[in-house]
């Protein structure tokens, strides 16, 4: 559960530990923004992803499924900063697949944590293979960090890019060259 009031009283003494007057006007509700926005930014610290892949619809093929393009926002656990961009998803079903609202879902729920993009990757690839008992899976997320863009190396529009197979893909790799050509 997030600690709200923390949130605001550990804010506070980072404005004061920058030099900054916490009661100054501009920042007098800064806290609070700071705790609400935590609470949505980490709301994934609360959420099963298996919740949103329990609804599935039966189907008689094995083709290949692909939602790309799935625009999601995270936050390194480095320096907390965000960082954000594209998830691609790829699966070959097993008699079951799941609505395509519930593949963006289970990016939200992984990415609104405290986040790798490496983990981020690999965690929506193991639950999609795990809640749809797909006979495939691939994930290839790319993301902007803000700790590239604005501090550091300071190289804004690099991009990270990461993916995970699982089962059939990394049996079949034709199968994952097919996935990157559709994405």
């Amino acid at each position: 559960m997030i600690d709200e009031a923390k949130i605001r009283e550990a804010v506070k003494m980072i404005i004061e530990a920058i030099g900054e007057d916490p009661k100054r006007e501009g920042l007098l509700e800064t806290p609070d923004r700071i705790a609400r926005m935590y609470k949505e930014v980490f709301s994934g610290l609360n959420e099963d992803a298996a919740k949103h892949l329990s609804k599935t619809f039966s189907v008689n093929s094995n083709d290949l499924v692909i939602e790309k393009d799935i625009t999601f926002y995270s936050m390194c656990e480095h320096h907390f900063l965000h960082f954000y961009g594209k998830a691609h998803i790829a699966y070959i079903p097993e008699g079951k697949v799941a609505g395509l609202s519930k593949l963006a879902r289970t990016v939200e729920v992984y990415a609104k944590r405290p986040q790798l993009q490496e983990r981020l990757t690999s965690d929506i690839a193991n639950a999609l293979m795990k809640n749809l008992n797909a006979k495939g899976v691939m994930v290839i997320i790319e993301a902007e960090h803000m700790c590239m863009t604005m501090r550091g190396v300071k190289k804004p529009g690099s991009k990270t890019v990461t993916s995970a197979a699982r089962g059939i893909f990394i049996e079949q790799p034709s199968l994952k060259d097919e996935v990157y050509k559709l994405i």
